[in-house]
């Protein structure tokens, strides 16, 4: 051992990162069996040394994950990483010596911290004592190897193996503790903080069959252990409330602090060549003038025409005006983004539940599809089926957005928040996604989501390295009361009581799947999972996920899934497979849930997930509240249309209209965009107005899901008025926006054809809150034929509200609705042909 150290002595002295200390010797000799390890151990300042070394080695290690085992801490201090780090683990810490005399721990013996050579170099000590006697097991002598998995000046992870061979088959297992220490939120005072997680789990070395028996000892041997450690550690550090660390008020402020002034952003935007030189050759070209006398008027000038002299003074002038061009362009794209300012930002949230807020703060690396290499970015959020629009910033790839966007109370606690970036170029598919992301609120902490990077998926966003800074917050404005409320909704949908449970019951379960506080426990089953062989576990069932745990004979399964990740809920009848029983089978949407698919019991040929749950005590009372709960949750993030029966729909919808007013179809100035003689008569034409199978064929096939009509009512002597809603699917508009249209239609004066007047709201895409479009069709029986029409499609633009892109928009839907309703009629031709030739050959 002696050699081996020398060698590593000298290795490390021809280095000139090495540990250059006096002390080394002292290193060097350091005995085996650590004897006289207090007295001979190096001092503090060598640990820092090494520490600062593995930081100039560090390979771009990841933070590893937690432990299997469990969360045994995980706590806010005021103090920084480093010193937290140097705190546990310096040589001779008081704080280990204050935590072995808590503990009854003797025979301490540390080593020093060496080098270790692996696949990365890394630090790494063994430390002995004798541990005290508890109940169950006499003193015996554990051996601790802590090495250094990461360590980077900010962020610290020390994975320690235990070893005690003389517990009961302590030869068939080690416990493993990882530490990890990482940069916690920012404090308004501006002191540094940090976040200490310490997770455990059991690495065996043999099969044994007491496996579940070591488990639950050493859970508990820990859990105590590790209260006494977390009492010991508060009495030397002080400790940060997680809502004080991402206090909103105070991270919003702060965003709102970090704006700079229009002065500041001016100076910065134009203080470049082209506004610099621009300005050196107006001011020349005026001392120039004012130096210069009056020339003679010759050639072609007259009084009040100055025309250059020469080409030279030709090319002088072009140069200029190409220079005062380009200055006033980027003036203009100045103003526009100073003065642009999203629909939705500054909104407050209205009714009590549960609250989310999103600070929209900054962009960095967004791709562009133009030849300057720049885009028009925007944020589209969407949540719960509802979505928040951010401003447009203008011609940059690094957006500074600041915008505060806030939803609307909830009665649930959302599950996810889809981000997806847009380049603005009109409401329809020529915007173009520059990435996308989805955050889960269940694997984040309040304190990650009130300061967090998100990196965008997409080729593009992927191949620029895109990311977005978000600042998110969710809170429950009405306490508990939200809770109780949503539990007598649902009793209603479930038909039996649904009772709110204890805070201890709430906590297990939260602490079982590592969820978040908010998260709160409806209804638990016992039941079996079908895999290969029947699993006997326990169903739990909360307001955002489905949850499974067995645990047999220390064999642990565990999973969860959202609610937003099932596609269909079935029910099997009893066969002699399930002894009797029916079964429930949850098919998750493909490429959802992937968690939890040692769960599954298959995988079908579209790549969905099949979880079969079989042997309840009360099937009904079960399935029952599982599909009750789905369905609360698929209304809201997936389209209500899809599940509510459509005599409501056609009743809200009529509802939504009785309180509107009527559309005024002179608002808009209308254009002419179709004009066709067709071989068809009119009567057969307007059954594409009569809701019939004609209108739901064609409407489907041009691109229109959930197509829904109201009968055609009377609203004055010679005027009858119905409703439609239905949604674009992402080939007629990448947003899929929903639509809802108000058609009236009257006779001609004739009394030979039709006129329908269309007025067409758009929902969820940018600026749908400015416009409407207006349709007016006018069908009339066609003199040159029996059985033709006549007939011509007009449109227009009512704008509510004045925008800058005014006239991209106009130009981009009357492209594409020209185009489409010229689509539309070859359809309805099509099939009222094809109708007629059916029934003229039967």
């Amino acid at each position: 051992m002696k050699a081996m150290v020398s060698c590593l002595e000298k290795c490390f002295n021809k280095n000139d990162r090495g540990l250059k200390t006096e002390d080394s010797s002292e290193l060097s000799s350091t005995p085996s069996d650590y004897e006289d390890c207090v007295e001979e151990h190096p001092p503090s300042h060598n640990f820092e040394e090494a520490t600062k070394m593995m930081q100039s080695r560090e390979n771009e290690q990841d933070m590893p994950e937690n432990l299997q085992g469990g969360i045994l801490l995980d706590q806010l201090y005021q103090v920084s990483p480093c010193d937290l780090n140097t705190f546990l683990f310096a040589p001779d810490s008081q704080f280990r010596k204050d935590l072995a005399e808590l503990q009854g721990t003797k025979d301490v013996q540390e080593g020093p911290w060496e080098w270790k050579s692996g696949e990365m170099t890394c630090l790494t000590r063994a430390v002995s004592y004798m541990k005290a006697a508890t109940k169950l097991v006499k003193a015996v002598k554990a051996t601790e190897q802590q090495t250094y998995l990461k360590a980077n000046g900010q962020e610290f992870a020390i994975l320690v193996t235990v070893s005690t061979p003389d517990v009961p088959y302590g030869n068939t297992f080690n416990v493993q503790l990882l530490y990890k220490i990482i940069p916690g939120p920012e404090l308004s005072s501006g002191e540094d903080s940090s976040h200490l997680i310490i997770s455990w789990g059991i690495d065996f070395h043999q099969s044994t069959m007491m496996r579940g028996m070591i488990e639950g000892g050493a859970r508990q041997g820990l859990k105590e252990s590790f209260e006494q450690f977390a009492n010991l550690l508060a009495q030397n550090l002080k400790i940060l409330d997680s809502k004080d660390a991402s206090d909103k008020d105070h991270m919003l402020a702060t965003l709102q602090t970090e704006q700079q002034s229009d002065w500041e952003l001016a100076s910065e935007y134009f203080w470049n060549f082209t506004v610099v030189s621009a300005g050196f050759m107006i001011l020349y070209v005026v001392v120039h003038i004012l130096l210069c006398e009056p020339s003679k008027r010759q050639g072609l000038e007259f009084y009040g025409l100055d025309l250059p002299d020469s080409f030279g003074e030709l090319i002088s002038c072009g140069i200029l005006v190409i220079q005062l061009e380009q200055v006033f362009n980027m003036v203009g794209h100045f103003v526009r983004a100073r003065l642009r300012k999203g629909s939705d930002h500054g909104v407050k949230a209205q009714g009590d539940g549960w609250v989310l807020t999103v600070a929209l703060v900054e962009g960095v690396n967004l791709a562009s599809l133009e030849m300057t290499g720049l885009s028009d970015p925007y944020v589209v959020f969407t949540c719960n089926g509802k979505t928040r629009t951010s401003s447009v910033q203008l011609q940059t790839c690094d957006p500074q957005w600041h915008d505060i966007l806030e939803f609307d109370a909830m009665e649930e606690p959302p599950s996810v928040l889809d981000v997806e970036v847009f380049d603005f170029d009109g409401p329809f598919d020529q915007a173009t996604s520059l990435g996308h992301a989805e955050i889960n609120f269940l694997k984040h902490t309040s304190t990650e989501l009130a300061d967090m990077w998100v990196s965008l998926e997409g080729k593009l966003a992927q191949s620029a390295q895109s990311k977005v800074h978000l600042r998110i917050f969710l809170e429950n404005n009405n306490g508990v009361e939200t809770i109780k409320e949503y539990l007598t909704k649902m009793e209603k949908e479930v038909g039996k009581k649904l009772n709110l449970r204890s805070p201890h019951r709430n906590s297990t379960f939260q602490k079982l799947f590592a969820l978040p506080p908010e998260e709160f426990l409806i209804k638990d089953f016992t039941c079996y999972l079908k895999r290969k062989m029947p699993l006997q576990g326990r169903l739990f069932l909360s307001a955002r996920i489905v949850g499974f745990y067995a645990n047999l004979f220390g064999n642990k399964t565990k999973f969860f899934f959202l609610w937003e990740d099932i596609e269909d809920i079935q029910i099997l009848s009893p066969s002699l497979a399930t002894v009797g029983s029916p079964s429930l089978v949850i098919i998750l949407w493909k490429g959802r849930g992937l968690d939890a698919r040692h769960g599954a019991k298959s995988q079908d040929e579209e790549g969905r997930l099949r979880f079969y749950f079989q042997s309840f005590v009360s099937f009904n009372d079960a399935s029952r509240t599982i599909m009750a709960l789905w369905r609360s949750r698929t209304l809201t993030a997936y389209q209500k249309e899809q599940i509510a029966e459509e005599q409501q729909v056609q009743e809200e919808m009529s509802t939504a209209a009785d309180r509107g007013s009527v559309p005024n179809f002179e608002d808009a100035k209308m254009s002419k965009v179709y004009n066709a003689e067709l071989p068809i008569s009119v009567k057969a034409l307007m059954e594409m107005f009569d809701g019939g199978k004609l209108e739901h064929q064609v409407m489907e096939k041009s691109g229109c899901h959930n197509y829904i009509t109201t009968p055609w009512d009377p609203v004055k002597p010679g005027v009858c008025e119905r409703h439609l809603s239905y949604r674009f699917n992402r080939h007629v508009s990448i947003f899929g926006g929903e639509v809802t249209c108000t058609q009236q239609k009257s006779p001609l004066a004739s009394g030979e054809g039709w006129i329908v007047n269309e007025g067409m709201s758009l929902h969820d895409v940018p600026f749908d809150d400015h416009f409407r479009v207006h349709f007016r069709y006018e069908i009339e029986k066609s003199p040159l034929a029996h059985n033709a029409c006549k007939c011509a499609i007009y449109i227009g633009i009512s704008w509510l509200k004045s925008t800058k892109f005014q006239q991209r928009i106009t130009q981009n839907i009357t492209e594409k609705f020209t185009h489409r309703l010229k689509e539309m009629i070859e359809l309805v031709e099509r099939e009222i042909l094809f109708a007629t030739q059916q029934d003229a050959s039967v």
